[in-house]
C-alpha cells in the first residue's frame, strides 16, 4: 500500500515513520481510547501479583474489563501473554473492581461485571506471521491491532481478523492448563452462538438482513456480542437480537431524529433493552426488507 498527501493535482508520497518508544504508543492510546476502541480509561501501568498491565480499560457496552499491552518486539507469545493476563484478571476479581471504584465516578460491584467477556489487546506496529496465526481462533479472547504513524502526522490503527473458517480454541484447550481455566468462564461469542435457533426461516432472514447491511459499505463490521450482534463502523448503527420466532433490531438513533412514515419502528426510549439507540424494529419474514434498508441506513449514515 502506497499512500500520498494531495495538494491541488499533486501528491506526495506519505512515508511510514517509526515509533521510539513503546510507550508513545502507549500515550497516544490511552489518551485517545474511546474514539479509537470505544473503550473508558481505568488505569495506566496497574501492577499485581508480579504481572504489569499496560493500560487497563473498561468496555460500557459489554460491562467487562480489557487489557491493553503495547509491543515493539517481535518475541512474545500472543497467546501465553493473553491467557496470563486474564487468569491475573479472574483470580483477582476485587484488586479490578476497587482500582476501577478508586478512579471513576461510577461504583461497581462485583455483579456488575460480566467477567466471561473480559479480552486482551495487543498493540504494536508489526506482528510475525507465527504471531498472527497463533490467534486464528474465530472465539479467542485476544485481540491484535497494528499501529502505523507516517510523515503527515497521521496514525492508523488496523485490527488483524482471523478467518471466518477458522477453528474455536476448544480444540486445543487440553494443551493448557491456563487456557481451560479462562476458557471455563471467558468466552468469545459468535454469530454461531447467536443462530441456535429451531426457525431456520428466521435465520435465513438474518442471512438476507446481514448480507444487504454489508452491502452499506467497506468500513461495515460485524461484532457479535454475549446478547446481540453489533454491526458498526466508527460506532454501532444497528444491534440485532434473537427472539424465538422474530428478529429484533435497534437502531442507534435519538428519539425523534427517524424518518419513519409507516411507523415500523418502537419508541424504546423509556423501556429497558440491551441494544443502543431509542428504536426498536421487531421482523419477521414477511415484512418489507427494502423499507427496513432505509431505516438502518439512517442509522449507519450518522454513525460512520
Amino acid at each position: 500500500m502506497v499512500l500520498f498527501s494531495i495538494n491541488g493535482q499533486e501528491l506526495k508520497k506519505v512515508h511510514r515513520v517509526d515509533f521510539k518508544l513503546e510507550k508513545d504508543i502507549q500515550n497516544i492510546s490511552e489518551h485517545n481510547m474511546n474514539i479509537i476502541f470505544g473503550l473508558d480509561f481505568v488505569k495506566s501501568e496497574f501492577q499485581l501479583n508480579n504481572l504489569r498491565i499496560d493500560s487497563l480499560a473498561f468496555d460500557e457496552e459489554t460491562n467487562s474489563f480489557v487489557i491493553i499491552e503495547y509491543k515493539r518486539d517481535k518475541n512474545f507469545s500472543v497467546i501465553d501473554q493473553g491467557y496470563a493476563y486474564l487468569a491475573l484478571l479472574l483470580n483477582n476479581k476485587a484488586d479490578f473492581i476497587l482500582e476501577y471504584n478508586e478512579r471513576k465516578e461510577n461504583f461497581l460491584k462485583k455483579n456488575d461485571v460480566d467477567w466471561s467477556q473480559s479480552r486482551v489487546i495487543f498493540i504494536a506496529p508489526q506482528f510475525t506471521k507465527y504471531q498472527q496465526q497463533a490467534i486464528e481462533f474465530k472465539d479467542l479472547p485476544i485481540e491484535l491491532w497494528e499501529i502505523s504513524k507516517y510523515t503527515n502526522n497521521t496514525v492508523l490503527f488496523n485490527q488483524l481478523k482471523s478467518p471466518d473458517t477458522s477453528e474455536s480454541i476448544n480444540t486445543v484447550s487440553s494443551k493448557s492448563e491456563v487456557v481451560k481455566e479462562v476458557g471455563s468462564v471467558v468466552k468469545k461469542y459468535t454469530e454461531d452462538d447467536h443462530l441456535k435457533i429451531p426457525y431456520e426461516e428466521i435465520k435465513e432472514l438474518y442471512e438476507d438482513i446481514k448480507k444487504r447491511i454489508l452491502d452499506l459499505g467497506d468500513n461495515v463490521e460485524i461484532k457479535p456480542l454475549k446478547i446481540y450482534i453489533a454491526f458498526k463502523s466508527s460506532k454501532n448503527f444497528v444491534d440485532i437480537e434473537f427472539t424465538k420466532n422474530t428478529i429484533k433490531l435497534f437502531l442507534n438513533l435519538r428519539k425523534g431524529t427517524l424518518d419513519d412514515p409507516k411507523n415500523l419502528a418502537r419508541d424504546v426510549s423509556n423501556t429497558g433493552h440491551h441494544g443502543n439507540g431509542d428504536y426498536e424494529i421487531s421482523i419477521t419474514p414477511e415484512d418489507d426488507l427494502d423499507y427496513l434498508m432505509t431505516l438502518i441506513k439512517q442509522s449507519y449514515n450518522l454513525n460512520s
